[in-house]
């Protein structure tokens, strides 16, 4: 976890992300990325105030340091501190009727919806399938009965949200993740690095790649490439999440968008891929 702390926190922050952080008052979170000046995803975060002058960010744990320091890099004389809050703020997953029960009329109404809950933060994400999921930042974390780790990242894969992981640093373009259709790019802000080039990918024509799900028969780790059988030689797409649960393997996978028009998918570790349904309908999104 990431905070962002100081009168001009908001607007540093503007000026690096793909979307913009949440007006001071909201009761909302967002998706964001932070991308290279060549427009590749270097982070997504999830991002919502804590406070008036306190901004969390939480991104995948194995980029936390690198990201930091690379955003601590253009700080220069804006008035904002950042800093490691993760055992300030610890985050938690919730999910499930446990959940649910336990936070009874205090849960978060909708979608990405924020809300305080004593000296936590509280933010409900998209549900999988009709099993809730929320983020909780913050100490003293319910006790309910312990949700496996296996589970967890099983329901983050099938939500069909991404998240980029050390293995997939400067991979992908925001559109390449569908992470515009997720509400996670604004057009209309102001400058951020690798806005042009964001801009361009959207602007210039049909977008020729985009993010699935697929189920597979084995276990395919986040950076792994992934292979059409009318061009073994030339990778189609790379694995950006992949999770394994009770002998079940599945994926978020970013392909060409030819690649699902016919023929075979495998990854480069023979794994032979099956298209699934993603929660939420690409084409409808893209009108």
């Amino acid at each position: 976890m990431i905070l962002a702390q100081g009168p001009e926190a908001a607007t540093f922050l503007n000026g690096q992300l793909t979307q913009d952080v949440p007006p001071w008052g909201a009761t909302e979170a967002r998706l964001a990325g932070y991308c290279s000046a060549k427009g590749r995803l270097l982070a997504t975060f999830v991002v919502w105030r804590a406070a008036e002058d306190q901004i969390l960010l939480a991104c995948s744990a194995d980029l936390l340091a690198a990201t930091l320091k690379r955003l601590s890099m253009f700080v220069l004389r804006a008035k904002c501190k950042l800093s490691d809050a993760s055992a300030q703020w610890p985050l938690h997953g919730l999910a499930g009727a446990s959940a649910d029960a336990w936070l009874g009329a205090a849960a978060p109404a909708g979608d990405w919806a924020c809300v305080s809950h004593g000296a936590a933060q509280v933010i409900r994400l998209p549900a999988v399938d009709g099993c809730t999921r929320y983020l909780w930042a913050g100490a003293d974390a319910p006790e309910l009965p312990p949700l496996p780790a296996d589970a967890w990242r099983w329901l983050e894969v099938h939500s069909g949200i991404p998240r980029v992981v050390a293995a997939t640093v400067d991979k992908f373009v925001p559109q390449m993740l569908n992470l515009e259709l997720l509400g996670g790019v604004n057009f209309k802000k102001g400058c951020y690095p690798g806005q042009e080039v964001v801009a361009r990918s959207q602007y210039r024509g049909t977008v020729k790649r985009r993010t699935y799900l697929v189920a597979s028969d084995a276990a395919m780790p986040p950076g792994m490439d992934v292979f059409h059988s009318a061009d073994p030689g030339q990778p189609a797409g790379m694995v950006v999440l992949s999770a394994s649960l009770s002998g079940a393997h599945a994926a978020l996978v970013e392909l060409k968008i030819a690649a699902l028009q016919g023929g075979e998918l495998h990854a480069a570790n023979g794994a032979r891929l099956s298209p699934a349904a993603l929660p939420y309908d690409l084409a409808a999104l893209e009108l």
